[in-house]
């Protein structure tokens, strides 16, 4: 297998099209086929400059432009996670609509934080290290594509099938949206700790 092949994979498993549409639940829902392609476009070429930003420049984006530790970002994005998490238990899958707003705006809210995470962003940057620029660039511009077509078919698909068993599909996606909030406060957790983990062990070296 070639690192290019490498890249796309790492980072298609961890924007994980089949979860993150549990995540736009709301939004399958609530748009027609064609505008959920048009947002969906949006939020991925959002996705695709911030990863491409962060291969290139790797984890000197943080300290060199945004002057923070990359501890810092993995700590606020455990956080944002975990809030994601606790409204999933509490609401089901369409609580995120809460932290999105109205639907009109939501192509950046999908891109972050749904699509670019501490866990896609570290990805970047590894493959920023593993490739060459032309070749990093390519790379998640695919994976990025990859994702989004999947997305789109899981929309076609819904819809479909909701037509018949509407009830059962509303049923699926409760229960696949609870059972994913724990996965995502996992997550959470362990972006929160290995933030705190990667600050403690740069005041005490």
């Amino acid at each position: 297998m070639t690192e290019f092949t490498r890249s796309i994979l790492l980072l298609l498993v961890l924007l994980n099209p089949f979860l993150v549409i549990v995540y736009l639940i709301d939004i399958v829902q609530k748009l027609d086929n064609k505008q959920f392609r048009r947002v969906l476009i949006r939020a991925g070429l959002i996705s695709c400059i911030a990863f491409c930003s962060f291969a290139v420049l790797g984890d000197r984006i943080f300290s060199d432009v945004f002057q923070v530790r990359f501890a810092s970002f993995q700590l606020f994005g455990g956080i944002v996670f975990l809030l994601i998490g606790l409204q999933f238990v509490f609401r089901g899958p369409t609580a995120i609509e809460i932290l999105r707003g109205e639907s009109k705006h939501i192509a950046g809210a999908i891109a972050m934080p749904v699509l670019i995470g501490p866990g896609t962003i570290s990805a970047s940057v590894v493959i920023g290290k593993r490739n060459d620029i032309l070749m990093s660039c390519a790379s998640i511009v695919v994976a990025v594509m990859l994702c989004i077509l999947v997305l789109v078919v899981l929309k076609f698909l819904h819809d479909v099938i909701r037509q018949k068993r509407e009830e059962l599909i509303e049923r699926y996606f409760d229960l696949a949206g609870r059972i994913t909030a724990l996965f995502v406060g996992s997550v959470a957790i362990e972006m929160i700790m290995a933030g705190v983990k990667s600050w403690l062990n740069i005041h005490w070296s």
